[in-house]
This record gives structure tokens, sequence and C-alpha cells, in this order.
């Protein structure tokens, strides 16, 4: 197959995975943030005041409730997925079947289950919880499934950069599109319905079925433009896993554990920065009505970031990326601290703020952290492990809910005027100078902990081929056929034919595995027997045919190849 056609077919797999966080992004802001909005502004509106509220605090409840208990339900659901085979991969059937039925229940809720509320509010609260739970589960399924794919779609760090970029990216425009078209949605549908200027119910439901509508067609562009990659590494790992070898899993790999620590303690400073910020703007500095200036820089510093990173990674280690985020992120502080009554400080702080790159370092370190976990343990968890950072982030979500209630609550109806030094002081440990510290420590303990770098994670997979070519770690692949006991191997390389044991790899120890070498006289690898070709490996230095016989080969082209990342490589055929 010609190389330009391979091109065009890694391009789809990249369009269609970016699309997919479009519409997944979007449905997430409108369960997260707007759902509340309709809960609180319409879903109730005609019912008694008391009944009501007794409602509105149930449902609100409930939902930090489950927040808090996805912890423990995610690392589950990424096992039933990791556990699942079908025909069409372990990832898809879930994006797809999440994404249908969260969907369904997110519409049956947007109606208030029918307008059940006005004749049983009791009734209406026993099914609204069973609804939303299994909304929230079908919904959790299909998003780790979305970014599970990730280490399906591509082994090389570099490619699963370019994919993880792209779903964020998308994912910006996803949740802040919404900002644009939901006033105009709700408020144009209810006045054809009711006649009425508002945002009524009628619009709401509008507002989600458009919202519903999109991220379906962005599954289906998910699952029909991209496609998991077969390999000796992924297929060495079809065993099914118990719920305690998930958790061992995460627990015994140090390159998870630390990069989610390092993560964690720059989210809990980030999300506590921003839940409280239109606090400071309103009770601090006293310009309430400058808030919006946090939206806008947010916005537009987020298009910039996701497309920059997987050029910025083809010079700067992700390591470095990750410490000169933080590094703003620390000066952002120092400038709200020291610089908060000059406006132009304030908004320098808040563009240093948000050029970040710990939650894609994060994904893509995790992602790694994979192989590294299969050739330490023996054990691949891809949904499981990629479940970690949605963890992280629905933990900190619910802190910063608790700490926006607690200022919320403490400041009443107060003014700037109002604030004494006291209290001005207590707000800014809240806000300012605790992220500071959790700032710092998420640097040092990125750089002094975490290890598996670009480089590193090419030579674990180097190594886990090779041992898996040597049987030294189980492989579940598919047995060769025995039948075969004489079939002529035909040289793939002119050159020297060497014995294997002769060859001595870049780390000057014998190449591993069975069978012969050669030292080759030109640059052209043919096939060494009439077959099929069973995988590539993405940076394309090795690959497997089985012949029509049964016979199955692995021809590996160069030593130390691996960290070329395809440079060099060019093929003429498409795996199978």
């Amino acid at each position: 197959m010609k190389s330009h056609e391979k091109s065009g077919k890694q391009i789809l797999s990249y369009a269609s995975f970016c699309l997919g966080n479009l519409g997944h992004s979007a449905f997430y802001g409108v369960m997260s943030t707007y759902f509340v909005i309709f809960i609180t502004s319409s879903m109730f509106s005609g019912m008694q005041a008391s009944i009501a509220g007794k409602l509105i605090g149930l449902i609100t409840g409930l939902m930090v409730v489950i927040r808090i208990a996805e912890l423990v339900i995610d690392p589950i659901l990424g096992n039933i997925v990791d556990n699942t085979k079908t025909k069409w991969g372990k990832f898809k059937p879930w994006i797809l079947v999440g994404t249908l039925v969260s969907a369904l229940l997110l519409l049956v809720l947007f109606t208030g289950i029918f307008g059940l509320a006005q004749k049983s509010w009791l009734l209406f609260a026993v099914l609204f919880i069973l609804i939303y739970i299994g909304f929230d589960i079908f919904y959790s399924l299909s998003d780790v499934s979305y970014w599970g794919m990730v280490p399906a779609l591509s082994e090389d760090s570099h490619a699963r950069g370019i994919y993880t970029s792209l779903g964020a990216f998308s994912g910006t425009i996803g949740w802040n599109g919404l900002t644009i078209i939901v006033v105009p949605i709700v408020t144009s549908v209810t006045y054809m319905v009711t006649g009425k200027h508002e945002e009524g119910a009628a619009g709401w439901l509008a507002f989600a079925a458009v919202i519903s509508a999109l991220a379906i067609v962005c599954a289906l562009i998910v699952c029909f433009g991209t496609k998991e990659k077969h390999n000796i590494i992924r297929n060495s790992a079809k065993q099914k896993t118990s719920l305690k070898q998930v958790f061992g899993a995460i627990f015994h790999n140090d390159q998870i554990l630390w990069p989610s620590l390092a993560y964690l303690l720059y989210s809990l400073a980030y999300i506590i920065t921003n839940g409280i910020l239109f606090y400071m703007y309103k009770f601090v500095i006293g310009k309430p009505n400058e808030f919006w200036v946090v939206g806008v820089i947010a916005t537009i510093i987020g298009f910039c970031i996701s497309p920059s990173f997987p050029i910025l990674n083809k010079y700067i280690p992700r390591k470095w990326l990750f410490v000169a985020g933080q590094t703003c992120m620390v000066l952002a502080y120092v400038l709200f601290i020291f610089g908060r009554n000059n406006v132009i400080l304030m908004d320098l702080g808040l563009v240093l703020l948000n050029i970040n790159f710990a939650q894609l370092v994060t994904v893509l370190t995790l992602t790694d952290a994979i192989e590294y976990g299969q050739l330490k343990n023996g054990q691949r968890n891809e949904a499981v492990v990629l479940a970690v950072r949605p963890m992280i982030d629905k933990f900190t979500g619910t802190v910063s809910n608790a700490l926006v209630g607690y200022v919320a609550i403490a400041t009443g109806t107060a003014t700037a005027a109002d604030m004494t030094a006291h209290d001005i002081n207590t707000f800014n440990i809240i806000a300012l100078y605790i992220p500071l510290i959790l700032a710092v420590l998420s640097i040092i303990v990125f750089l002094t902990k975490v290890t598996l770098s670009e480089k590193k994670h090419a030579a674990v997979v180097e190594e886990l081929k090779d041992k898996l070519a040597e049987g030294k770690i189980e492989n579940d692949k598919e047995e060769p056929d025995a039948s075969v006991t004489n079939e002529i191997v035909y040289a793939p390389a002119d050159g020297e034919l060497m014995n294997l044991s002769e060859v001595i790899d870049e780390n000057n120890k014998p190449f591993p595995g069975k069978g012969f070498a050669i030292k080759p006289s030109r640059g052209r690898i043919y096939a060494p027997f009439n077959g099929k070709i069973k995988f590539t490996f993405i940076t394309k230095h090795a690959f497997e045919i089985v012949s029509d016989e049964g016979l199955q080969v692995v021809v590996h082209v160069g030593l130390g190849t691996v960290n070329l990342r395809g440079k060099g490589f060019e093929t003429y055929y498409d795996d199978g």
C-alpha cells in the first residue's frame, strides 16, 4: 500500500478521535453544569416551595455522593471494559452503548421523569435515584472507554500525544461552545412553546436533545473512523482480570501512583482557585463585573495549549513541559498575591495560570505506564489505568464545590467594603497560598519520582516485545499451527547470513529470541513466504507475518530502531 494512503488512514483516525470528544465533552457539560441549573430553575416550577426545596436538596446531595462513590466505581467499570471481547474490539461497544443509554436517560431526567414530581414527589425521588445512578454508570463506561482507547490506537508516545492533544482541543470547543448556544436554544424553544421570553422546561429539554444527538453522532464517528491495533504486546494480555488484580495494578505501579499524585496536587490547586475566583473579584478586588475576563482568557489559552503540545513535545520532553506549566502557575499566584490592584498584572496572572500541560502530560504518562506495568507484573490494564485521571478530576471537583459553598455561606451578603483584613487573609490562604504550595509540591514530585520518559517508554516497548518473543512473559495469543512441520523460509533481505547469537544489540547484549539474522547489503525487506501481515509496530521497525500454512514469524529490522519512531521506514502493505 502506498505511503500516502496509509497517511490518509492515520489522518482519518486522528480526526475521528478528535471529533469524538467534541460531543462527549459537550454532553458532560450538560450533565455536570446545566442540568443543575435546570433543576434549580425549571424542573419544579409550579410546585409548593417547601417540597421543591427538599427535592432540590435531595438531588444535588445525591449528585455529590455519587461523585465521591465514583472514586471506587470507575476502576471497576474500567475492568469491565478491559475484560470485554468482541469483533469490534473492547472499547467501541461501550463508547456507543454508553453514549446511547446515557443520552436516553438524560432526556428522561430533563422531562422531570415525565412530570412525575407534580403527581408524586416521593415516587419521583425514588425513580430519580435509580435513573441517575444508571445514567452515571453508562456515561462513565463511555468516558473510560474513550480515553482508554488511546493506547490501543498506537504504542508510540508521540502518536499518543497527538491523539490526546486533539481530544483535549475538541473537548475545549465542546465545553465552551455550550455557553454560546445554551441561551438562544433554551429561550427560542420556550418562546415557541409557551410564548414567553424565558428559559422554560421545554427549552431545556430541546437543548438536552440537541447535545445528546451531537454526542451520539460523535460516538459513531469514533467507532467507524478509528481502528484498534493488534500486536504482540496487546495480544499477550487477553486474560481476564479480577477486581483484586485491578487495584493491585494501580497500587503496584509506581509510574501510575507518582504521576497521579503530581496531577492531584496540580488539579487541587487549579480547581480550588478557579472555584473561588469569582468571589475574589467580588469580595477581595471589588470588581465582580470584570469577572468575564477570566472566561475569555481561559478559552483563548485553552485553544492554543492543546494544538501546540505535540509540536513542542517534538523538541521538549514532556517532563519539562509539565515543569514549565507548573512554574507558570506558581508565577500566576505570585501576581495574584502582590498585583491584585493592577488590572494588567491580574490578566497576566490569568494567562500564566492557564498555560499548563499537566493534564496532557499526565494522560500520556499514565498511557505509557500501561506497557511499563505489563513489563513489570505481566498485567495490561488499559481502561483501568486511564480511569485514574477522571477519578482525580471528580475528587478535586467535589473539593472545589465544598469550598465554594463554604465561602458563599461565610461571606453571605457581604461586599468588598465589608471584608476585614482578617477576612481577606483567610480568603487568600484558601484561594492562593495553599494552591501555591500545592503547585510547588507537584513540581517536586514530578521531577524526583516520575521516571517514565518517552525514551524510557520506547525501551520498555522493545524489552517487552523481546521478552514476549522469548516466552519470558506469558503470551495468550493463539498457538501456531502445530501441523506445520516443514516450510521453506526465504531470506527477507539480501546480505550476510548470521547466527542470532552473534548479534549484539545496542545495550551490548546478545539479541534475544529464536531464529536467524542477516547483515543486509540493501535497505529493502521482503516477505519470507506467502502469507498475511498480522501486525506492524507503529514505529515500523518490526512486523509479524503468518504463512498460508500457519507458520508465524516476527521480522525485526535494525538495532535500537524503535527509537526512530518510524522515521526512515516506508511500508508497502497494510495489516491484514
